[in-house]
């Protein structure tokens, strides 16, 4: 009896150029860092809020729910950037869920891009060994 092994993956071909994507990875990384910060800012608040029965006033401006709103707005800014990364190198879909999970358990967002800035940084330097992507 033979045995096949299964013909080696080839990756798929990316959706954009070099500097497409490192504009994308940009965004993520400064997306992903604002994030994490008012994640962690707003479990200090839901601590002080749920824990100490306090909540945070500051000339008559509720900064809880202030807090509350600017992640929630940061985060809809950071799914855009992981989708825009995720279509431009073609990631699964599995990917893309676990990289928007970042944005919701603390600390992962840090983590996260940290490890995505040096695939993406690998997969750019295999692109700009192999030459220019589109003939001219």
């Amino acid at each position: 009896m033979t045995s096949t092994s299964p013909a080696p993956r080839r990756p798929r071909p990316l959706r954009a150029t070099a500097g497409q994507i490192r504009s994308a990875l940009t965004f993520f990384r400064i997306s992903a860092n604002l994030t994490g910060v008012f994640l962690l800012l707003l479990c200090i608040e839901m601590i002080a809020k749920w824990g100490f029965h306090y909540e945070l006033i500051a000339g008559g401006i509720n900064l809880s729910r202030t807090v509350l709103i600017i992640h929630g707005w940061l985060y809809l800014v950071y799914l855009f950037a992981d989708f825009n990364l995720f279509s431009k190198l073609r990631w699964s879909l599995g990917k893309f869920l676990l990289i928007a999970l970042g944005g919701v358990i603390p600390f992962l967002s840090f983590i996260l891009e940290r490890r995505v800035h040096r695939e993406v940084e690998l997969q750019l330097e295999s692109i700009e060994e192999s030459g220019p992507r589109y003939a001219a």
